[in-house]
């Protein structure tokens, strides 16, 4: 009988190659081909807030309104997509109240990202709070393509047999997107999936197959890596990638289409 085998995908710089900016509030600086998940790991009491706001509503509004004004104006929710310490949705809330954030910040990192990617696929914007000095440090947005050989790899997957899954820590609207684009049923997508969230998944789907590959390039990976029967890290998206996390993964590739050839070998 043929093993029953699932392929888990992380989606931004391991399906998508991404492109990545941050405002510093503090000096109005832009930080390009940032990693949004060391940032916030650079201090303590700091988390990544996902805005589940279309970024065409966003550039729409009066860049002079507040952020919090756009959230309970337009019923905005949001979510917390990784944290240095524990984190709840009425914590980031109460410090996006207090600091004086206005939509005009998230124009300029939209628009850097656009600028520097047109015709983008996919765009996202998000913040950074941190509860202990009740500010937002950074506002942040990223946005990237399909890489050329992700299609070809699902495609070939699912004609192995083989059942492929999204776990990622960016929100449904983007994933929706994505998953149809690459032919992944929307039933196998986890959407604001957290490092033990991602973990979590790996080790129920664990349950229903034989064997489970993993396969990411972030931080945020480094737990689900371990879980799974075989962790694959990718490097294509060329940024540098702590040791930490290579040593979590069982293979380390340079490009995604690989997966196929381990799968085939499993």
């Amino acid at each position: 009988m043929q093993k029953r085998i699932a392929v888990i995908f992380d989606s931004a710089g391991t399906l998508l190659h991404m492109y990545r900016v941050a405002k510093d509030l503090n000096t109005g600086r832009m930080l390009e081909e940032i990693e949004s998940i060391a940032l916030v790991a650079k201090k303590p009491h700091q988390a990544l807030v996902v805005l589940h706001a279309d970024p065409e509503s966003i550039l729409e509004q009066d860049p002079g309104i507040s952020l919090i004004k756009f959230i309970n104006d337009n019923d905005i929710a949001i979510d917390i997509s990784c944290s240095s310490s524990p984190f709840t949705i009425n914590m980031a809330l109460d410090v996006i109240r207090k600091d004086k954030v206005s939509i005009g910040d998230l124009h300029s990192v939209l628009n850097c990202v656009t600028g520097q990617c047109p015709n983008v696929y996919y765009l996202a914007a998000g913040i950074i709070v941190n509860s202990q000095i009740d500010t937002i440090p950074y506002v942040l947005s990223t946005g990237g393509r399909v890489f050329q050989n992700t299609p070809k790899t699902v495609k070939t997957l699912g004609e192995m047999g083989v059942d492929t899954y999204i776990a990622s820590g960016d929100n449904m609207h983007n994933l929706r997107q994505l998953a149809k684009c690459v032919n992944i049923p929307i039933e196998r997508v986890f959407d604001i999936a957290t490092t033990h969230g991602k973990e979590r998944i790996v080790l129920e789907i664990k349950k229903k197959y034989d064997t489970v590959v993993m396969v990411g390039d972030g931080i945020n990976d480094i737990l689900a890596l371990r879980a799974a029967d075989m962790g694959v890290m990718t490097t294509q998206q060329g940024d540098v990638r702590p040791q930490k996390l290579k040593n979590a993964a069982d293979i380390v590739i340079k490009n995604i289409v690989e997966v196929v050839d381990i799968v085939g070998n499993l």
